[in-house]
């Protein structure tokens, strides 16, 4: 069985990438990187989400001497001109939590005109083993827009405000496995998954 590193403290995306990779790669053993004493703290200092991500991977590679996979992902406004961007985790302030960031969003578009409110998650996924030489990024994108009250309790970041293209619930209101079926990282993650498993991952 294959062993790969899943390279984030967010303990929501190991959730998350484990259900989805698991049902495409049964065989494959999957690492919270949290699992390793003294791994690094990788700082992002990227300027897109594929630097950011790679970033990661390649520091989680070569700590634990195994494949990473590593995403970085986020919220992009359209009025706002794609903020908060690659900053979202850390959108109200460097040690901001899911609803500081949310809040700040909301005080931001409190008088935008609600057709005005376009927005899109976008994720890029990395993928690193560096005692093979392989490093390649895949991307997905999940178009929407915004609401302007938080709804929902099944999500995180900011699935509470973020209605999917086509629907009329938010991100945090649709169960799991729909979200998957729509989401930026499970569009990239089943991406991944064919890109693995042509590498010998399953």
């Amino acid at each position: 069985m294959k062993q790969l590193v899943l390279a984030t403290a967010n303990a929501h995306k190991v959730i998350e990438f484990q259900r989805i990779l698991n049902e495409l790669i049964p065989d494959l053993e999957l690492i919270a990187a949290s699992s390793f004493p003294g791994v690094p703290e990788v700082s992002e200092t990227g300027a897109t989400f594929a630097e950011n991500a790679l970033l990661k991977a390649r520091a989680i590679s070569e700590f634990t001497k195994l494949p990473a996979l590593a995403d970085d992902s986020g919220l992009c406004v359209e009025c706002l001109s794609g903020s908060p961007g690659i900053y979202s985790a850390r959108y109200a302030s460097p040690t901001s939590n899911d609803a500081q960031n949310v809040e700040k969003i909301l005080k931001e578009i409190e008088d935008v005109e609600t057709d005005l409110l376009g927005a899109h998650f976008e994720c890029a996924l990395a993928f690193v083993d560096l005692s093979e030489n392989i490093e390649l990024v895949v991307d997905g994108v999940m178009q929407g827009s915004l609401i302007k009250e938080v709804r929902g309790k099944n999500g995180f970041g900011y699935d509470p405000i973020f209605v999917p293209q086509g629907l009329s619930q938010t991100s945090a209101e649709i169960s799991n496995s729909e979200k998957d079926q729509l989401s930026h990282r499970g569009k990239a993650l089943r991406k991944m998954a064919v890109i693995l498993s042509q590498l010998d991952f399953a």
